[in-house]
């Protein structure tokens, strides 16, 4: 992905944008892979309760401006779309020059939102659940060097997540 970003991007100055703390370990080999100048930014976002509508609520805000630039979104999992749907909204109305997305894992069968700027993805996944590699399940096993597909007798909190 990093080739190919600096393929598409290779004349100008790319902002990865990520959402943290999922993305981050993502976010950071995507960085290194990445052999053009390049800024990195993030933001954290959280789910609305249950019964409340909008769904992601933004909680810390990006630092820099991103009017004007080439804005690559950086997620972990797209999945029904409403996350990227809201980022995408989110930072579009701020102007950039350009604004894509690029994700680790993708489920495409999920969509509830059509029209997301998704351009690169790495792997298309079926639908199951997945923790390691900054991806976490009950805000644990972030820190697993690999991306691990959970099964419920190897992560114990994985029965009540499922």
């Amino acid at each position: 992905m990093g080739r190919e970003l600096a393929r598409d991007y290779g004349d100008s100055e790319p902002l990865l944008v990520a959402p943290l703390p999922s993305s981050a370990v993502f976010l950071s080999d995507l960085s290194r892979a990445l052999p053009i100048p390049h800024r990195i930014d993030t933001l954290q976002l959280a789910n609305y309760a249950e019964g409340q509508t909008g769904g992601v609520r933004l909680l810390k805000d990006l630092d820099q401006a991103i009017e004007g630039r080439h804005v690559v979104v950086v997620e972990d999992v797209v999945d029904t779309g409403l996350t990227l749907n809201f980022l995408a909204r989110t930072l579009s109305i701020r102007q950039p020059e350009s604004l894509v997305a690029v994700t680790l894992l993708d489920r495409p069968y999920r969509r509830l939102v059509d029209g997301m700027p998704l351009r690169y993805v790495g792997f298309t996944v079926p639908d199951e659940l997945f923790a390691g590699y900054g991806l976490g399940l009950d805000e644990r096993w972030r820190a697993l060097a690999e991306l691990r597909y959970v099964v419920a007798e190897t992560f114990p909190s994985a029965a009540t997540a499922a």
